[in-house]
């Protein structure tokens, strides 16, 4: 097995929590509803999933009923990936952002189906015990009698107040900020709506939402609006289960979900940096940290040309992870100076993420996202239902694998993970937040693998994140004259001033060798590990 160092080398504002039932996500409330699933009886799916459904009352500022999503389930000895992003409508008009080379974040143009109402079926059906409705009951208690807002929600909904005008989203308004403005942290929140369309998708094990009175009502917000969804787009989304991808990384096997998502990004890292001596170097050094930032930028360069709906990708992902191509790959690293792969440009999202695991074995990652914060701003009025803006993740340059096109899935930020070791499980994680995500999970299973970091001490350390060009942005936290020694080697450094959610939220949680399991939560969110 192995053996976790169980020192705590970085200032942390969380203990992980040892039990043989854990839930941890980034919203305590969202933890305690998956709990509460596990008191019933249920597996840690039906914790998973009731955590999920609870996030998109709670923390509505990364996530909602109109949300897409996507699962890595361990389950009777097998891994199982879950895809359920959404497509653009039947009727999209790819031309019109091919000519203009952009699409807005705002408005009709960039949604697309959302998944997650499905896929919260899916997971129960396949993997769950308890019945469907079970599941709603604390997001709908707290949608209906209140919740007061969390730190980090909180000035969120501040923020989002401020970036749709009420002349041109009136539904948002009425729904999210009644009284002019979000509600800050500690005030007490109830969310009727909401409440209403979670019953009804519970009362028909989510057929009102993509065939019944919830799909009626999106169609008609769009045709007010002039935009092409139907409910035909709805009754059409299917929810694929699919094959992990995967790589060894010294005995460490990361699961991520295949393209459409950028999960990976990350194992072309790990394939490329275990051709460097970086397991011989102390974590957080200026030398380990180049290699690392190198190895990232060329899996950026690949998945943002290579990754989009898998039935318009050019390479397989066996391709793309292929051991001689990987090491070649590395050899491209100058150990001495930065350089400019022409990596794809990331882009910032908001999401959620939720591991649970269970004294029956069961263990899972589920991720859950509206991309940016609470969305495109369009609510279908009268339901809760904040839509999704996934559809800016398009790439418009004509000819790319990515570019837009109807009943298209774009490409997806948003990636569950897994860890196996020898083909046992070992860890449900993740680290959510745009193109940190793939970073994070790298960064994560390096201080784990290499240097034997308990999962609170790896979630707890400092980040880099790759952006653009030679630009690194650094957190607090390295050792002194870190940035300096990175500037020397041509690195473009931008040192931020505090550890935030920019740089990742993640949620982790470990098998133990003799039974049971560890979870840890990010200091950088507002949520915990619980069990019992």
């Amino acid at each position: 097995m192995f053996d976790f160092d169980w020192s705590f080398p970085y200032p942390s504002q969380r203990m992980p929590v040892l039990a043989e039932d854990v839930v941890a996500t980034s919203q305590p409330l969202a933890a305690e509803a998956g709990l509460e699933m596990f008191r019933r009886g249920g597996n840690a799916v039906d914790a998973a999933v009731a955590a999920a459904i609870t996030l998109t009352v709670v923390e509505p500022t990364a996530n909602g009923i109109g949300s897409d999503n996507f699962a890595l389930t361990w389950r009777d000895g097998t891994l199982h990936g879950m895809n359920s992003s959404g497509r653009a409508p039947a009727a999209m008009n790819p031309e019109r952002f091919l000519a203009a080379g952009e699409m807005s974040f705002n408005g009709w143009d960039p949604i697309t189906v959302p998944g997650a109402v499905a896929g919260w079926l899916d997971l129960v059906r396949r993997h769950g015990t308890l019945p469907f409705a079970d599941h709603f009951e604390p997001g709908i208690r707290y949608g209906r009698d209140g919740f007061l807002a969390s730190p980090q929600t909180g000035s969120g909904w501040r923020r989002a107040g401020r970036r749709w005008p009420k002349e041109d989203h009136a539904a948002f308004h009425d729904t999210f900020l009644p009284n002019g403005r979000g509600p800050g942290t500690g005030r007490m929140v109830t969310l009727p709506d909401h409440a209403r369309t979670l019953e009804l998708i519970a009362e028909t094990e989510a057929d009102a939402f993509y065939r019944g009175p919830l799909a009626d009502a999106i169609e008609r917000a769009a045709r007010e609006a002039g935009a092409p969804m139907r409910r035909s787009d709805l009754e059409a989304h299917r929810v694929d289960a699919v094959e992990p991808i995967s790589i060894d990384y010294k005995g460490w096997t990361l699961h991520e979900i295949p393209p459409n998502g950028q999960g990976i990004a990350a194992l072309i890292m790990l394939g490329i940096i275990r051709h460097t001596p970086v397991a011989d170097l102390d974590p957080d050094c200026p030398d380990s940290l180049h290699l690392q930032i190198e190895a990232m930028k060329l899996g950026f360069r690949d998945a943002h040309r290579y990754v989009a709906d898998p039935a318009s990708m050019e390479l397989t992902p066996a391709q793309m992870l292929d051991a001689a191509y990987l090491e070649s790959r590395a050899a491209l690293i100058d150990p001495e100076r930065a350089t400019d792969f022409s990596h794809g440009v990331p882009k910032d999202g908001g999401t959620v993420l939720i591991t649970a695991a269970g004294r029956d074995g069961t263990m899972i990652s589920l991720i859950q996202s509206n991309y940016t914060g609470f969305g495109s701003g369009v609510v279908i009025p009268g339901t809760g239902i904040s839509m999704q803006n996934r559809g800016a993740c398009f790439t418009f340059e004509r000819g790319h694998p990515n570019a837009p096109g109807p009943g298209k899935r774009p490409f997806h930020t948003i990636i569950p993970a897994f860890i196996t070791r020898n083909g046992e499980p070992v860890s449900a994680f993740g680290v959510m937040g745009g193109a940190m995500q793939p970073q994070g999970h790298a960064q994560m299973v390096m201080r784990m693998a290499d240097h034997g970091q308990n999962p609170q001490a790896a979630l707890d350390a400092p980040r880099w994140q790759v952006t653009e060009g030679l630009e690194v942005m650094i957190e607090p936290g390295f050792p002194e004259g870190t940035a300096d020694e990175l500037r020397a080697r041509g690195h473009e450094v931008v040192e931020a001033t505090e550890r935030t959610v920019r740089f990742g939220g993640g949620q982790i949680i470990v098998r133990m060798p003799d039974g049971g399991y560890c979870g840890a939560s990010d200091l950088r969110r507002d949520g915990q590990a619980v069990g019992r």
